[in-house]
C-alpha cells in the first residue's frame, strides 16, 4: 500500500485560502437571497399580499433552499466520494454562482406575473443543492490534510465562509443602499449584488481548479475501490453519527439564520429602524460571528469539539431568552447589542463543526456523511425558525421566539453529549479498523478510518 503524502506547509495555506474563499463566495450568494427575501421580495414577487403574509411567504422560499440542501449534499456527496473533492466543489461553486446571477436577472411578478416567483423558487432550489454539495467538499479540502492536532485550526477556514460571507453581502446590499433611494433600490438596485457574483465566481473557479486533491482520498482511491453507493453506506453503518451530528449543529443554523435574514426584517419593520443602519448592523453580526468562530475552532484543538460545542450550546440557551428583551428596547445601541451577542454562541459551537463532523466518518463516505449530517441541521435549525419566528412574533411577542431559540440550543446541547469526543482521531488508513470502528458505537474515542 502507498503512503499518503502530507502537503506542505505553502500547499496548506493554499488549500486554506481556497475553502475560504470558495465558502465565503458560496455564502454570499446564498446569504444576498436572505437579506434581497427580508427586504424587497415581499413586494416584488408577492405584491398582491399584505405586509405580514408577503413577508411569511418571502421567507418559505428562503426555506426551499434548507429541503433541496440534504438532497445536495446526497448527490454532490455521491461524487466528491468517488471522483474526488476538487471536482466536485468546482460543480457546486458554478452552480450556486449561474443561480445566483439568474436571480439578479428575473423579471419581476409585475412584469410576467405568477411565472416570476415559480422561477424564483427553481433558482433557490438550484441555490440549495449546490451549497448541501459545497460545505462538507470545502471542509474536508482542510480537515483531510491538515497535521494532527491542528485540524481544528485548518478546517476553521471554511468555517468562516457564513460569517464573512454575510459581511460581504450586508456591505454589497449597504453600498448598494446609499447610492440610490428607497425607490429605484426597491425597483432595480436589489439586483446588483446578485449580478455581482458573477466576479466572485470568476476568482473561485480560479482558486479551486489550481489547488490539489486531498491526500486522504488519494490514497483511498489508490489502495481501495472506491464505495459504489456512499449515501446507502453512511445510512446503514453510522446512523447513529448522522442524526447526533445534525442535532448538535442545529442550534447554530437556527440562530445565525434568526440573525442574518429575520432580524433584518425585524429591525426595519418592527422596530422602524433604517435600512442603511440595520444592513451596517449586518458587517458587525458578521464580523462578531467571525471572531466567535475562530476562538471555537482554536480553543477545540486544546480543549475538545464537545466542550466548546457544549459552551456554545448553553450560551445560547441563555442568551436566547434575553435577546428579545433587549431587541425590545427600541434603541439602535439595543439592537447592536442583541443582534451581535446573538452570535457569539453560534460561533463557539460552529468552529469545532468543521473538524468534528469529518472525524466521525470514514472517508470512502466522509463527503457524504458530514455533508449530510450538515444539511440536515440546516433543516431543523435553519429551514423552520425564520418563517416560524414571523408567526410567533405575531402571535406571542418576541420573547416566545427567545423560548423556541432556547429549545433548540437545549436539544443540541443533549446531542452534543451523547455523541463522542472527536479531537484525538486519526483518519487512519488501516482496512480492518475501517469495518470495525464503523460498526462500533461512537460513545468512546476510537479511531476513525479511511477505508
Amino acid at each position: 500500500m502507498s503512503t499518503p503524502q502530507p502537503p506542505s506547509k505553502t500547499q496548506m495555506r493554499r488549500l486554506a485560502w481556497a475553502s475560504l474563499i470558495g465558502t465565503t463566495i458560496e455564502f454570499y450568494d446564498f446569504l444576498i437571497y436572505g437579506t434581497a427575501a427580508a427586504l424587497v421580495f415581499n413586494k416584488t414577487f408577492f405584491p398582491a399580499l399584505g405586509t405580514a403574509s408577503a413577508t411569511l411567504l418571502s421567507f418559505a422560499t428562503l426555506g426551499v433552499a434548507f429541503v433541496a440542501r440534504p438532497l445536495g449534499a446526497i448527490l454532490f456527496g455521491h461524487y466528491g466520494d468517488r471522483i474526488g473533492r476538487k471536482k466536485t466543489l468546482v460543480s457546486t461553486l458554478l452552480l450556486m454562482g449561474l443561480s445566483t446571477v439568474a436571480v439578479g436577472l428575473l423579471p419581476t411578478t409585475g412584469q410576467i406575473g405568477i411565472l416570476a416567483p415559480i422561477l424564483l423558487v427553481i433558482l433557490r432550489v438550484c441555490q440549495g443543492l449546490a451549497v448541501g454539495g459545497e460545505w462538507a467538499g470545502a471542509t474536508l479540502l482542510t480537515a483531510e490534510n491538515a497535521p494532527e492536532g491542528k485540524r481544528g485550526a485548518y478546517a476553521l477556514f471554511p468555517q468562516l465562509g457564513p460569517s464573512l460571507g454575510f459581511v460581504l453581502a450586508s456591505t454589497t446590499f449597504l453600498s448598494t443602499r446609499l447610492m440610490m433611494s428607497s425607490e429605484s433600490f426597491a425597483a432595480w438596485g436589489w439586483r446588483i449584488p446578485f449580478l455581482l457574483s458573477i466576479v466572485l465566481i470568476a476568482v473561485g473557479m480560479y482558486m479551486r481548479m489550481n489547488i490539489s486533491e486531498t491526500a486522504t482520498f488519494r490514497h483511498n482511491i489508490d489502495n481501495h475501490k472506491p464505495s459504489g453507493n456512499p449515501f446507502l453506506e453512511a445510512v446503514t453503518r453510522q446512523p447513529r453519527e448522522i442524526l447526533l451530528g445534525a442535532g448538535a449543529v442545529s442550534m447554530c443554523f437556527a440562530f445565525y439564520y434568526i440573525g442574518v435574514t429575520y432580524l433584518t426584517s425585524y429591525g426595519t419593520k418592527n422596530l422602524g429602524l433604517s435600512q442603511t443602519f440595520v444592513l451596517a448592523v449586518g458587517i458587525a453580526i458578521g464580523a462578531t460571528l467571525a471572531v466567535a468562530t475562530i476562538v471555537g475552532a482554536r480553543l477545540s484543538d486544546r480543549v475538545g469539539r464537545r466542550r466548546m460545542m457544549a459552551l456554545g450550546n448553553l450560551y445560547s440557551i441563555v442568551f436566547a431568552l434575553l435577546m428579545f428583551p433587549i431587541l425590545s428596547i427600541g434603541t439602535t445601541w439595543a439592537y447592536i447589542v442583541g443582534a451581535c451577542l446573538s452570535q457569539v454562541g453560534v460561533g463557539l459551537a460552529y468552529g469545532p463543526v468543521g473538524a468534528m463532523l469529518p472525524e466521525l466518518f470514514a472517508t470512502r463516505y466522509r463527503y457524504t456523511g458530514a455533508g449530510l449530517s450538515y444539511n440536515l441541521a440546516g433543516v431543523l435549525g435553519g429551514a423552520v425558525t425564520p418563517l416560524l419566528a414571523v408567526q410567533l412574533q405575531d402571535s406571542f411577542g418576541g420573547l416566545a421566539i427567545g423560548v423556541y431559540l432556547a429549545g433548540v440550543a437545549a436539544v443540541s446541547l443533549l446531542c452534543t453529549l451523547a455523541g463522542a469526543e472527536t479531537k484525538q482521531r486519526r483518519f487512519d488508513t488501516s482496512t480492518e479498523q475501517a469495518t470495525t470502528a464503523a460498526a462500533a458505537p461512537s460513545t468512546t474515542d476510537s479511531t476513525i478510518p479511511t477505508h
